[in-house]
């Protein structure tokens, strides 16, 4: 054997040992962290899809705080909604657009800590919802039309939820809370509540009631799906795998999924069924 060939050979044994290059972290399995809530565990397996699909082994793991076990070099992916990170490490931001929220969201992630790509088409943020009769009265479907009703609102939110203080000019009245979205809905449709606060993303909303748009300028600060992720522990293929995902998740497709999951099926079965009608990486 030749000097070269076995400086070679050596040379390959030392990479494949190491996991250099795009191979890193392709043999240990990755941890995606979530919350408890049924929305954070379908988006974490949404990820955890992502990036079996791949190749690359990934399971999904519930903690009360994810994004500091995140920070604490725990999980290696934390998926969420941009306007909420952005109030956890700037609480008060008042930007709203997409892109501000992402940029702002970027601006102040703690060092150990990177974004991905959003999800410019999946969103779940505060949504007004209303009759029919009210929309009709109020001339329009537009949560723009809402400051000019806002004398006398009554408005509506589930137990604990964070929905808006005001929007635009209207300072709304602290929200009747309600332990369940049946109930809220039930009230909303008696005229015990002028409007009630659901998401965009929110599967219960029945059909006969009117989400009000939220559209340019926004009104409401964004909530785009965003993967979170540990800075340099990724492999290109890894991030790129993960990326992915914000071209082809829309908020209809998260719709579906949580519908599917209200109803019994397994979250990481209707994420990776979704990943197949959707190949990434082709």
């Amino acid at each position: 054997m030749t000097a070269g060939r076995f400086v070679a050979l050596v040379l390959a044994a030392a990479l494949a040992l190491c996991g250099c290059g795009d191979t890193h972290n392709q043999a240990s399995e990755l941890v995606v962290g979530s919350q408890r809530d049924a929305m954070s565990v379908l988006l974490a397996d949404v990820y955890v899809g992502a990036l079996r699909s791949y190749g690359f082994p990934a399971r999904s793991e519930p903690a009360p705080d994810p994004l500091s076990k995140l920070d604490a070099g725990a999980y290696n992916v934390v998926p969420g909604f941009t306007g909420r990170v952005l109030q956890v490490f700037q609480p008060g931001a008042k930007v709203r657009s997409d892109e501000q929220v992402y940029r702002a969201m970027i601006g102040v992630l703690p060092e150990g800590i990177a974004a991905g790509d959003y999800a410019t088409a999946a969103e779940d943020k505060p949504a007004l919802a209303v009759t029919q009769s009210t929309a009709k009265a109020w001339g329009g479907t537009e949560l723009s039309v809402l400051p000019r009703h806002c004398d006398g609102l009554v408005v509506a939110s589930l137990l604990g939820a964070r929905v808006p203080a005001k929007v635009s000019s209207c300072q709304l009245p602290p929200p009747h809370e309600f332990p369940d979205s049946a109930t809220m809905f039930a009230a909303l449709r008696d005229g015990e509540v002028t409007a009630a606060w659901t998401s965009t993303a929110a599967p219960d909303v029945p059909g006969d009631l009117v989400v009000l748009a939220d559209g340019k300028p926004a009104l409401v600060q964004a909530e785009n799906v965003v993967p979170l992720y540990r800075r340099n522990e990724l492999s290109d293929r890894q991030l790129l795998a993960i990326n992915e995902v914000a071209g082809v998740l829309d908020t209809a497709a998260l719709v579906d999924m949580r519908r599917q999951v209200a109803k019994g099926a397994d979250p990481q079965a209707v994420a990776d069924a979704w990943i197949g009608e959707h190949p990434l990486g082709r």
